[in-house]
């Protein structure tokens, strides 16, 4: 048997005796023209990815979201709706985007077993049509997933002068930054930045007095020894999580760094006492503020 967790071609199945028509119509969820997958299965972006690249054949490329799905970016929501461009008919179908776009040879790539617009060309586009954070936060993960920097995706926009979105694209890139492991992380740093705050760095290593590394912090100030820490559920949720908070951060602290903690409610609700909480710990380092 077949494993129809993941999208499958049904007239494929049937013809290799692998399910009946009835079975097909019965215990099994139809995502497009002849495209199914099992009941109960959750819908992802890279699963959703999938069954628009079986939907469309040779004729699609898998771009936007569904491009970045494949080349491994976390945090995609799973229920955007998939994304292509098409060589030949420009007809969409239900859950599918096509876009219209041209892509130069050097755009497309081979994700798994799918034609895709290369990383640097996916970041392109999704930083051009996102809203701004959002772009931010996408760019920021797609970078992370895939080792491009903001470089990259430059050199293709300079070859797309005047396209619409161009604007924003250089703002949007001017913010990223691949060592943001998170949205959270990344609107964080935003809110710093946005504040005046000089720009920190990312995945900061903290070294002992024999020089080795005994924590890595999610953005901060070296130069002032200041690290800001975003604190997910889980950190609040796991008991053993708490117990390594404490112990770690008590280690910060021991080796002269200063720490700000910054939790979900505060980012959604408060997000302008995070930034007031930083420039008090960066002034009291002797941060020129």
């Amino acid at each position: 048997m077949g494993d129809f967790r993941h999208p499958f071609l049904g007239s494929v199945a049937v013809e290799a005796g692998l399910l009946t028509d009835r079975q097909l119509r019965l215990d099994f969820t139809r995502l497009h023209r002849d495209v199914f997958i099992a009941k109960g299965v959750g819908l992802d972006a890279r699963t959703r990815a999938n069954a628009a690249g079986l939907w469309a054949g040779e004729d699609g490329i898998l771009a936007g979201f569904s491009a970045a799905a494949v080349h491994g970016t976390r945090w995609i929501d799973p229920g955007a709706r998939a994304e292509l461009f098409r060589t030949g008919s420009r007809r969409g179908t239900r859950g599918v985007v096509v876009h219209g776009d041209s892509l130069e040879p050097d755009e497309i790539c081979i994700a798994g077993e799918w034609l895709a617009s290369t990383p640097a060309r996916t970041g392109y586009d999704l930083g051009r049509r996102l809203p701004f954070v959002r772009a931010v936060e996408t760019l920021d993960a797609l970078c992370n997933a895939t080792g491009i920097s903001p470089g990259h995706i430059v050199r293709v926009a300079e070859k797309h002068r005047g396209t619409r979105g161009i604007v924003q694209l250089r703002q949007v890139l001017d913010q990223v930054d691949g060592g943001a492991e998170s949205p959270p992380e990344t609107r964080t740093r935003l809110t710093l930045v946005d504040s005046g705050l000089p720009r920190p760095r990312t995945q900061v290593k903290i070294r002992d007095e024999h020089g080795v590394v005994v924590a890595r912090c999610d953005m901060g100030w070296r130069r002032w020894k200041v690290v800001v820490e975003y604190d997910g559920d889980d950190h609040w949720t796991q008991e053993s999580r708490r117990t390594r908070d404490i112990e770690r951060y008590e280690l910060l602290t021991g080796l002269g760094w200063r720490v700000v903690r910054v939790n979900s409610e505060q980012l959604r609700l408060r997000p302008h006492t995070i930034p007031m909480r930083a420039r008090r710990q960066l002034r009291e380092a002797g941060a020129p503020l």
